[in-house]
């Protein structure tokens, strides 16, 4: 995984290391531009973790950069198809980018799992922390969705 540290990616790892799961510690880490309070942040983004409840589907972390990018840019008059057309392309560009670097978009192919696993949480321990591609991976959809802002402007 390449590029630079943004703030919004350490924010993102430290709201993982404080015990939110990969999409709370992503859509948290922009719920100030998105203008959400923390708590309302983290209870959206709660059902997204382990690849949408430890189902190990869609990343956690791309799911929780895509709601922030949803709440950003995404559109509310529904009846005009090329707005929603011009998010989806959004959409497949930042999920795109997060694929490209870190092999897949899909939780179990990133944890190297061949299905859902059980849905009670693992111990949060060191040896958690140092085996798991998690930090990383938040990291860089933070990254990759500040980078957009920062070429985007609000």
């Amino acid at each position: 995984m390449t590029g630079q540290v943004s703030d919004r990616s350490e924010r993102a790892y430290r709201l993982f290391l404080e015990g939110c799961n990969c999409s709370q510690a992503v859509f948290a880490a922009f719920s100030d531009l998105i203008g959400l309070d923390e708590k309302t942040a983290l209870k959206l983004s709660s059902s997204f973790g382990g690849g949408m409840g430890r189902l190990r589907e869609v990343c956690g972390a791309v799911s929780g950069m895509l709601m922030a990018a949803g709440a950003l840019y995404g559109y509310s008059d529904v009846s005009d198809p090329t707005l929603k057309s011009e998010h989806y392309k959004l959409v497949q560009h930042l999920a795109g980018k997060f694929s490209a670097e870190a092999g897949s978009y899909i939780c179990r192919d990133l944890l190297g799992l061949s299905g859902p696993s059980d849905p009670v949480s693992p111990p949060r321990d060191a040896d958690f922390y140092r085996t798991r591609p998690c930090p990383g991976l938040i990291r860089l959809a933070a990254r990759i969705l500040d980078e957009y802002i920062s070429e985007h402007l609000l």
